[in-house]
């Protein structure tokens, strides 16, 4: 029963990790029509979170290391629930700006800790990475789907329409309180393993997570003009965007398992990295952008679990965990704010998405070669254990 109860408090925290972002994206003409914001403005609704989701998720590790990975989360879920939940008093630029700023600072925190809980409750089945990906990928395809609809029901009012995804974060911190209270706050006795930037490995983490969010938060961003450029239509490109979203929920479950279950975990990348460099080359050669957007999901939806996944497999605990994930998260996010920066830089610059394109397949090509050194890193560090077992 605690193991049921365990996964479904995962796919709430999980569940809130991306809602404050997505739900925006729908209504922002109407935000800066209202607001009076100006394009850089409202880039920052999106770019800010995402900044600090790297910023902020070094603190990841003092939470944990002061009042375990419980309690943290539950500040985290309070964090969120506090900035999304004040949107529906929103009526200047600064706060909505604010909400975002704290929103990320609170899913900056969540993340890596998220990666020690399953660590922590979940130390023989690192697959369930699964769960919070695919969670993830529904909370923000759920808030992304419904801002529109919520936003008639609730009296045409979009602040209404923002506040109300501030329900799942309430749901995680309610369901979190019977954990936190049966928890002893701090680390139990022993200290983790210092991760240190230092670290080829970590370098080496670093470097992928943030091409994979470089291209993710790209894609996300600017997937729909780009396929409007090629003649299509406002509501077929909003439908494309859909359809990249919908790709990953199935595909954010069924590789992390498969590539956990059947130990080719660099087939897996490769796979996912060979799938997005197909898509973007599609696009760059004007071809059908909804056979592209299949490979894009299928890049995206598997690159993200498994990326989140690494950090969990190369630790020792829940604590090192943690320590991995905020650390490689920390670069990742803070890369990733700027893949949309960059995309709307080269078309403003030189008016066309090409040269955006060709830097992805160079982004993609970089993502490749990371993956490859993952990989030689995880075959020593297996053999060093194994040396190490023998000599015992």
């Amino acid at each position: 029963m605690k193991f049921v109860y365990l996964i479904v408090v995962l796919f709430f925290i999980s569940l809130n990790l991306r809602p404050s972002i997505t739900s925006i994206g729908p209504l922002l003409d109407l935000i800066q029509k209202d607001l009076n914001m100006n394009g850089v403005a409202v880039s920052m609704l999106t770019t800010l979170p995402v900044f600090c989701m790297g910023l902020f998720s070094v603190l990841a590790i003092r939470f944990n290391r002061r009042i375990g990975i419980e309690w943290s989360l539950l500040i985290a879920m309070l964090c969120i629930l506090a900035a999304t939940f004040m949107r529906i008093y929103v009526s200047e630029p600064i706060l909505l700006l604010s909400t975002a700023l704290f929103a990320g600072i609170g899913i900056g925190i969540a993340g890596p800790l998220v990666s020690g809980f399953i660590r922590k409750h979940f130390p023989q089945r690192p697959f369930m990475a699964s769960v919070y990906s695919v969670s993830m990928v529904i909370g923000a395809a759920v808030a992304s789907s419904l801002s529109v609809p919520l936003f008639h029901q609730l009296n045409d009012s979009w602040q209404k329409s923002l506040s109300f995804w501030s329900i799942l974060a309430l749901i995680a911190a309610v369901l979190l309180v019977p954990l936190v209270k049966s928890e002893k706050r701090g680390l139990p006795s022993g200290q983790p393993q210092k991760v240190s930037v230092r670290d080829r490995r970590v370098r080496v983490l670093m470097i992928f997570f943030g091409c994979m969010a470089a291209m993710f938060y790209s894609i996300t961003a600017w997937l729909a003009p780009i396929v409007q450029t090629m003649g299509f239509p406002r509501s077929e490109s909003g439908y494309i965007l859909t359809l990249f979203t919908l790709i990953q929920i199935p595909v954010s479950f069924l590789i992390p398992f498969l590539a956990g279950k059947y130990q080719q975990k660099k087939l897996w990348l490769l796979i996912c990295c060979a799938s997005e460099f197909i898509g973007v080359s599609l696009l760059l050669a004007g071809a059908s952008p909804v056979v592209a957007t299949v490979f894009l999901g299928l890049g995206a939806g598997g690159l993200f679990p498994l990326a989140l996944l690494l950090p969990i497999q190369e630790s020792n605990n829940a604590e090192e965990a943690t320590a991995w994930a905020a650390m490689t998260q920390f670069v990742g996010y803070l890369l990733g704010s700027f893949g949309p920066l960059l995309v709307g830089f080269t078309k403003d610059m030189f008016h066309s998405f090409t040269p955006a394109l060709a830097g992805m397949l160079v982004v993609i090509a970089l993502m490749t070669l990371t993956v490859l050194q993952i990989s030689k890193n995880s075959a020593t560090r297996i053999k060093q254990q194994a040396d190490s077992s023998r000599s015992q």
